[in-house]
């Protein structure tokens, strides 16, 4: 059977990027990190994702140097990418290079803004999700109607323009609207990815089809839901796991995949990281039934409260949002 981990997909920009990657949102004890990185390389991941948010890049740092140490692979042969938050609007740089001292790396090969909103950070990007006495988010810009987020895109733009930490730039969390938004102000480096929820509960077709009409790849995050692994459950991914004699994560990934896209798992069982990495070659009509999952009964899991005004659809608690995809 076909790997995962063998599949790339080409990006606008030329370059490629490994339709399967290694989530590294932290378990509880985020230093588990280091031995989950190591043990998905070994098993022949090619792709690993972080941001400074997570506070794991510190373990994934000590992991790939054991990895480079040993020789068990060399920097060029992986694909790394990081994410700028954002309370560290105003200043990517400073957050990349933090990532970067982390991760023991010189450079990255994709520098993500990880919403695109401004939250009220200091010089350090803290607090993180710095609030006001009544608890709601302190912004330094409406989240609706507010260009702050076109900033840190810019500076991001001169990062890669003007030195070599960076390979790639692109966005994650970006509803229609926003790329709407963003996408006419790009001065000369148009993000070649944004990374969303996406599974068979939250397909997303329309924000797929506009990502696809401007040559951006769709990444997947929480492929298989939040805590629970909620979407493994679902009826049609249970039976499609018994037709092709594989894992039900193996349908939720080759459903990302076989669809031109990239998919973040993530777990902290080791044994699970090494063998959910064949790629079942689902058929045309299983895969639109996947998507009907969604379209009848779609569900989001992951609702943070930074994510209110983008214009996501089924987001819980979401008041602010006028316009959606």
């Amino acid at each position: 059977m076909q790997l995962a981990t063998k599949v790339d997909l080409k990006l606008s920009n030329g370059k490629s990027i490994p339709a399967l990657g290694l989530g590294t949102v932290p378990p509880e004890d985020p230093s588990e990190l280091k031995q989950q990185v190591i043990t998905a390389i070994k098993a022949g991941y090619r792709h690993i994702d972080t941001a400074w948010y997570y506070g794991t890049e510190k373990y994934i740092g000590q992991a790939l140097k054991e990895l480079f140490d040993e020789g068990v692979i060399k920097r060029e042969d992986l694909f790394v990418t990081t994410k700028v938050w954002p309370s560290f609007w105003h200043s990517p740089e400073k957050s990349l290079d933090k990532s970067l001292e982390d991760l023991g790396l010189d450079y990255v090969d994709l520098f993500m803004q990880h919403w695109p909103v401004a939250l009220h950070g200091d010089e350090n990007g803290l607090p993180p999700a710095p609030k006001h006495d009544d608890g709601s988010l302190w912004y330094d810009d409406d989240p609706v109607t507010g260009t702050k987020f076109i900033e840190t895109y810019h500076k991001m733009e001169d990062i890669i323009d003007k030195t070599s930490k960076v390979k790639s730039i692109g966005v994650s969390n970006y509803s229609i609207p926003k790329l709407k938004q963003l996408l006419p102000k790009v001065r000369k480096y148009a993000p070649v990815v944004n990374q969303i929820e996406l599974h068979p509960q939250l397909p997303q077709l329309e924000l797929v089809d506009y990502c696809k009409s401007k040559g951006i790849v769709v990444v997947a995050y929480s492929p298989v839901g939040s805590n629970g692994a909620p979407v493994l459950k679902v009826p049609l991914i249970q039976e499609l796991a018994k037709k092709y004699d594989v894992t039900t994560n193996e349908i939720t990934n080759a459903y990302h995949v076989l669809n031109g896209r990239g998919v973040l798992p993530r777990s902290s069982n080791l044994e699970r990281i090494k063998t959910i990495i064949r790629l079942p070659q689902l058929s045309e009509d299983d895969l639109k039934k996947l998507d009907q999952v969604g379209l009848q009964n779609p569900k989001r899991y992951i609702c943070d409260s930074w994510g209110y005004g983008l214009g996501f659809r089924y987001w819980e608690g979401d008041t602010l949002s006028t316009e959606f995809d």
